[in-house]
């Protein structure tokens, strides 16, 4: 696995050693966020003999290699440069660790033979789409950020290599993950450490905008049912079905705080889409995938970890 130490990783990982399986996590441990913090993600797995930590870049190839051809059965890609901002004022750096690296990992997996190939890729894909809620089908030739347009070119990379090679690929587009060790830069995160300190915190245009949240265990349910069927070429995505309003939003971290938020409006920012809706007609009936958390409760279990958490200096 790819990004084992990061939010969504982690919490994979876990599954996965829950179900017996054995892991080896590569991850870079950048400093995108406090590395520190991705540490803590896997203290506890790495007490685990099952389990290995490797600490390195997915553009190395020869680590790459080395760590692929060491029986690995299937891999599960999660390591990326992330987010929407970051990418529009470094695109080159994007291109190259989402981009090349992906092209790394599945040139290992052709050499060695691995035949499963889970990539993890974005709602962003599917920028200021129209039509709602976003479908499978539907047309990713808008992106609005080199970030989305990075995730696009990695399926696209994908498709080339189960056309050639036979490697079966699914593509999981996750839709605006939430809960326990969820990144500090991600607005619920933000947003609730701001509030339970008794400061501003940033809204970016009217509170308009709406984001479908989908709490971590969900996707985790997700990805396991994408791993064990994968085979072709596939698509999901990976979502809650439930599209709710910033504004919204800010009104249940409140709740779930039980504190009122102090709102600094700002204006609306470049590359940002408007909404995220997931159609899940393709992702039930392949998959069995049923999302099972609504963000009050979602919110509440993240309030619980947050306060359980060192407060960072």
């Amino acid at each position: 696995m790819t990004g084992g130490a990061g939010f969504i990783g982690s919490h994979l990982c876990e599954a996965l050693r829950r179900r017996g399986e054995r892991v080896v996590a590569l991850d870079l441990l950048d400093d995108f966020y406090d590395p520190a913090v991705k540490r803590r993600n896997v203290a506890a797995l790495a007490r685990d003999c099952e389990f290995e930590l490797v600490e390195g870049d997915i553009r190395d190839e020869r680590l790459v290699d080395r760590v692929l051809g060491a029986g690995t059965d299937a891999v599960v890609h999660l390591a990326a440069r992330a987010g929407v901002r970051p990418s529009i004022e470094q695109p080159l750096l994007y291109q190259d660790v989402n981009v090349r690296g992906t092209l790394v990992l599945l040139e290992a997996a052709r050499r060695h033979n691995i035949r499963k190939f889970v990539f993890a890729s974005s709602s962003s894909v599917y920028g200021n789409n129209r039509k709602v809620p976003f479908a499978e089908t539907d047309s990713v030739d808008d992106p609005i950020s080199p970030y989305a347009a990075t995730k696009k070119a990695g399926e696209l990379i994908c498709h080339t290599y189960w056309h050639l090679y036979e490697i079966g690929i699914s593509c999981l587009r996750f839709f605006t993950v939430y809960g326990p060790r969820q990144r500090p830069d991600l607005a619920i995160h933000k947003f609730a450490r701001l509030i339970e300190a008794g400061k501003p915190i940033p809204v970016f245009g009217d509170g308009g905008m709406m984001r479908d949240f989908t709490y971590i265990d969900d996707i985790i349910d997700g990805v396991l049912r994408a791993l064990d069927r994968c085979g072709g070429y596939h698509i999901y995505n990976l979502g809650n079905s439930s599209p709710v309003r910033l504004s919204g939003l800010i009104a249940a971290l409140e709740e779930a705080l039980g504190k009122k938020a102090v709102v600094q409006r700002l204006p609306l920012q470049p590359g940002d889409v408007e909404r995220t809706y997931a159609d899940l007609t393709i992702s039930r009936a392949e998959l069995g995938f049923e999302p099972k958390t609504d963000l009050r409760r979602g919110l509440a279990r993240f309030v619980e970890w947050l306060r359980s958490e060192p407060r960072p200096t």
